[in-house]
């Protein structure tokens, strides 16, 4: 299963930063048609993640988790 390990904020599934590829994959798929509730669903996460990766730039987890949708998104049309 690929979900978050916290505080470190790796896949469970594969040891990979998290969200992992396989898990991009999948809440595509699972918010097809919902591209503002997938952000909505990862503004939560990076919020949690700010709170466990202090030290981590805000810059790095934007990207991390909101960036990607998007491209995704663009890459589908």
């Amino acid at each position: 299963m690929h979900q978050p390990v916290r505080p470190q904020w790796i896949c469970a599934g594969c040891g990979a930063a998290w969200p992992c590829r396989t898990r991009k994959r999948q809440l595509v798929v699972e918010f097809t048609g919902a591209r503002i509730s997938l952000m909505l669903h990862l503004s939560a996460y990076l919020v949690q993640a700010c709170e466990d990766l202090p030290h981590t730039p805000s810059g790095v987890l934007h990207a991390r988790f909101l960036a990607w949708p998007r491209s995704a998104a663009l890459r589908n049309e």
